[in-house]
């Protein structure tokens, strides 16, 4: 027979049972649209951390602190912000000092061991400008109120104390006085640190709080081509006597392990579509079996009329490529609704690569032809006598 005409033929068999090739279809759907959906989604969230990190940079380092040989903490010299800012590549620098024995409350009259694990750091000017932050209410901190008790609060700390707005009316109890909230953050994605934090000017925290002018991170935005060079080189630069007590950091790629770490998780997942695929399989096997089995009259009357074993192996390789191709479609479609609604729905980008689409109409000929192979030579070694013979 010609191609068309196996096409066909195999289509009519199909037709003739519509509700068990539809029921039959759905297990392959199920695990094709398990696969394009897991695959899509933790594409479409990759493409949204490579926007972020496109829009925040990859070329922030920080340098902190760590320990002495002893165990005990370190400190950053006050010449550290000097040196780093020396080093040709640096664009730009800024930096904050923990103010390790202050705390930030509500009011006065909050108990001073609750303190909500919120940090409470002296910040240059320019912090917002290096790290990517953002004021969500109010404004940042000026010259003029830099040296007065004023506080920008971070995101995290602002929904500790109940405090939805930036006001010149609303005011915090922060190292034993009162302090005005004239600014609240967006979240930081670069530096979530600051996010649990309330941030005072660098002079106020000197004149009010009896800082010591150590900054703790020094936020550093280098060339992104010298990038590997400058994170090389911060420690000795920020420290050169005790290099070791120094810890420098990238937070992209903290962002980046995050990723990583997801990327497990829709492993495990592909995993399970992939046992869906292989169950849908079977249940494309069962159906062909039966079919080959109610169908024997069918196929001992091909074979009198002349049609060849090859005719009648692939009129049932046809039935079931078609079959798991129907699937296939149906999964595809599915899974790609799925990962748009989902992505539009976290406000995400949608990514739907373009090869596991491919790869789920390949994935569907594949388990066509491996579903059907049994069931396709089982009829074709049936003869004319054996298949018309009544039982």
């Amino acid at each position: 027979m010609r191609w068309a005409d196996t096409f066909r033929v195999g289509a009519h068999g199909l037709r003739a049972r519509p509700l068990r090739a539809v029921l039959s279809a759905v297990g392959i759907a199920i695990g094709i649209a398990a696969m394009v959906a897991v695959v899509g989604i933790s594409a479409s969230s990759q493409e949204l951390l490579n926007q972020k990190l496109d829009r925040l940079g990859t070329n922030l380092l920080t340098v902190a602190p760590g320990q002495s040989l002893f165990g005990d903490a370190s400190q950053l010299p006050l010449s550290a912000e000097e040196m780093i800012g020396a080093i040709g590549p640096v664009t730009s620098l800024s930096a904050t000092g923990m103010l390790a024995d202050t705390a930030v409350y509500r009011n006065d009259r909050v108990d001073p061991g609750r303190t909500n694990s919120i940090g409470v750091r002296a910040a240059r000017l320019n912090l917002l400008d290096v790290v990517g932050g953002s004021v969500e209410s109010g404004h940042w901190l000026d010259p003029a109120t830099a040296g007065y008790p004023t506080v920008v609060l971070g995101a995290k700390t602002a929904e500790r104390l109940g405090i939805g707005a930036a006001d010149a009316r609303v005011q915090v109890w922060l190292g034993g006085q009162w302090f005005t909230v004239i600014g609240i953050l967006d979240p930081v994605e670069l530096a979530p640190e600051l996010d649990a934090s309330a941030l005072v000017g660098w002079p106020a925290a000197e004149s009010y709080l009896d800082f010591d002018a150590h900054a703790t991170t020094v936020y550093t935005r280098a060339e992104e081509s010298a990038i590997a060079d400058v994170q090389a080189v911060l420690g000795a630069t920020a420290y050169p006597e005790h290099p070791e007590e120094v810890d420098v950091s990238r937070p992209s790629d903290a962002l980046a392990a995050k990723a990583a770490t997801d990327e497990a998780f829709t492993g495990l997942l592909l995993g399970l579509g992939a046992v869906a695929l292989v169950v849908g399989g079977v249940g494309v096997a069962n159906t062909m079996v039966i079919s080959v089995l109610e169908r024997r009259g069918e196929i001992g009357l091909r074979r009198s009329i002349g049609a060849t074993r090859g005719d009648v192996r692939a009129q049932f390789l046809m039935e079931s490529a078609l079959l798991s191709l129907l699937g296939g479609a149906g999964g595809v479609v599915l899974g790609a609704a799925v990962t748009a609604s989902y992505a539009l729905w976290k406000d995400w980008p949608v990514a739907i690569p373009a090869w596991v689409l491919l790869g789920g109409f390949a994935a569907t000929v594949l388990i066509g032809a491996v579903a059907g192979w049994y069931p396709a030579a089982k009829a074709a070694r049936l003869s004319p006598t054996e298949a018309l013979a009544v039982p």
